[in-house]
């Protein structure tokens, strides 16, 4: 064998079947390799911002990691944003990035550049270049073993050409699989003394606690004792609808954020850190939780989440305990001009058994919380690095990790054109994907941003940056022309024919929605004003007004 032949059974021996790709000259005998090994899928990107997308979202759906193969320095750093959306959201990835051969390196050729240094800042774990082929499977194993841990991570595997295409290669075994801790007796019993002091308590849930063995354990402590159950903001992924528990997810606007946290005096951390902004606001706290609150981390992210929470259970006395379940609803069938509720509320009214939601809807996605929260059991996607430009990859991985199961990607218009090339990626592959992109020719969060961060009134130059007219884009027209059918419609009505086609013929659809924005014109001028008055307010409104604006 050699190296590239050695790496690729490595690789699939160690569980990573699938390879999302965007190569170059030195990657090419990895690109020839890959037929000699019929379990390796491999999925071409036109955009290496695609195929680290599509890997962080395979990983979060197949609970292992898949590769992605880039060209050099200049092919990382176009992928690096939703790498560094995996790495926040904690997700495992072996990134593969190919290099000069390590006897070209000294002419400093034209896309001669430092890997390590840009890999750094979305690996800080594990980034190693392969000096041999006698080596490679080796450190192949190593950033196996670093990205399957806890937590997940992205493990950077820089392979010059020379090792790729040495003879000599050698396969290594699979690595163990990894035993994480639970928590500690000590803390587990420090913890359950706050529960049992009657003080208001809450459960912050991420990462691992939010799928269903999690959220049932805490579900019976909520029960047992009255705690409330809290999830972060941007979960990795989230288990919900009919049937398990309902968990309260942290608010994006800070001011929200702290009508949420406010009342809580003991707030328990599992697999999650404490609340802070997504940004600093000019007089206002970034640090989220209340200075009358008391953390208490149950478990870091390098633990066991379900055990951790079961020890809890045990320890207050809860296992019987019977926990509150999401009662089955649906919304109606929704009519007339269509708006961004009312496509959520038609995606909550259709949605599917088993569906796989993609969130990155930005502010046409408010409403999509509470319109799907008794919908059929379905796992959620949000964007848990801010880095626009997931959601289309992230369902390219998904529906490859799970082909059976019918995806749906809810994207706004600003950040689908960051990575628009998924939809050729979802027409050659024939994914089972609905992709329904908002298109309400503005960069409708950043008009927020604006009025909160108390910049100067924006004049004409300043609104045409946030401002999507001029041309204004058609998804549907771009979707055709990569082999996607495609609808655009304003009309409610229409919105839902569109879906319900869709979801009753698999493969790629895409549904362009036209919709006004959900905050402009007077809500948008009066937000800041409200999000201001909310510390001031009594409790009670305060909730009653989050609630109304951001349920």
């Amino acid at each position: 064998m050699n190296g590239a032949q050695a790496l690729m059974k490595t690789l699939v021996d160690a569980g990573i079947e699938a390879c999302f790709t965007n190569p170059g000259t030195s990657e090419m005998h990895f690109v020839a390799a890959l037929d000699s090994e019929p379990k390796m899928r491999a999925v071409l990107a036109l955009f290496e911002g695609v195929a680290t997308g599509a890997a962080d979202g395979y990983a979060r759906m197949a609970d292992k990691p898949a590769a992605t193969l880039l060209h050099l320095g200049c092919g990382l750093g176009n992928g690096l944003a939703n790498l560094h959306n995996a790495r926040k959201g904690k997700v495992p990835v072996v990134n593969i990035v190919g290099d000069h051969a390590t006897t070209h390196t000294q002419y400093d050729a034209q896309l001669q550049s430092d890997i390590e240094t840009v890999a750094r800042n979305v690996s800080p774990g594990f980034v190693r270049t392969s000096q041999s082929t006698a080596a490679l499977c080796q450190d192949a194993m190593d950033a196996i073993t670093a990205a399957r841990g806890l937590p997940g991570q992205v493990a950077t595997l820089i392979l010059p050409a020379d090792v790729s295409w040495g003879e000599g290669g050698v396969p290594c075994p699979p690595p163990p699989a990894p035993m994480p801790p639970a928590a500690d007796d000590a803390t587990v019993e420090r913890i359950a003394q706050a529960v049992r002091s009657g003080k208001k308590t809450a459960l912050l849930l991420g990462g691992q606690a939010l799928r269903e063995p999690s959220l049932l354990a805490a579900a019976r402590i909520a029960a047992h004792c009255g705690v409330q159950l809290l999830a972060e903001v941007f979960p990795t992924r989230m288990e919900r609808g009919a049937g398990l528990p309902s968990v309260e997810r942290i608010a994006y606007l800070a001011e929200m954020a702290g009508v949420q946290l406010a009342p809580i005096e003991h707030l328990i951390l599992v697999d999650a850190k404490a609340p802070v902004s997504f940004f600093a606001y000019p007089g206002k706290k970034s640090y989220l939780v209340p200075d009358t609150c008391t953390v208490h981390p149950l478990c870091a992210p390098d633990q066991d989440a379900r055990a951790s929470l079961d020890k809890l259970v045990q320890a207050l006395g809860a296992a019987q305990a019977q926990p509150m379940l999401q009662a089955p609803q649906r919304p109606g069938r929704p009519r007339g001009a269509l708006t961004a509720p009312k496509a959520c509320k038609a995606v909550g009214h259709l949605l599917p058994e088993n569906a796989i939601l993609i969130d990155e809807a930005i502010t046409s996605g408010l409403m999509l919380n509470v319109m799907t929260q008794g919908a059929p059991r379905h796992d959620l996607i949000t964007l848990t690095g801010g880095a626009i430009g997931q959601g289309l990859p992230n369902a390219v991985g998904a529906a490859i990790a799970c082909p059976q199961r019918p995806v749906i990607a809810l994207i706004g218009d600003g950040t689908a054109m960051y990575t628009i090339q998924a939809l050729w990626t979802l027409a050659r592959e024939q994914l089972n994907v609905t992709a329904i992109i908002f298109n309400n020719a503005s960069y409708s969060v950043l008009n927020v941003e604006l009025e909160r961060v108390g910049a100067e009134e924006a004049g004409p130059k300043a609104k045409s940056q946030l401002d999507l007219h001029g041309p204004v884009l058609n998804f549907a027209q771009l979707a055709q022309g990569m082999g996607v059918h495609a609808v655009r419609t304003d009309e409610a009505e229409g919105f839902c024919k569109a879906l319900e086609y869709a979801l009753a013929h698999p493969g790629p659809h895409l549904i362009e929605a036209v919709v006004p924005e959900s905050l402009s014109g007077a809500k948008r001028k009066v937000l800041p004003w409200l999000l201001r008055s909310l510390p001031n307010l009594p409790q009670p409104v305060a909730r009653a007004l989050k609630k109304k604006i951001a349920p």
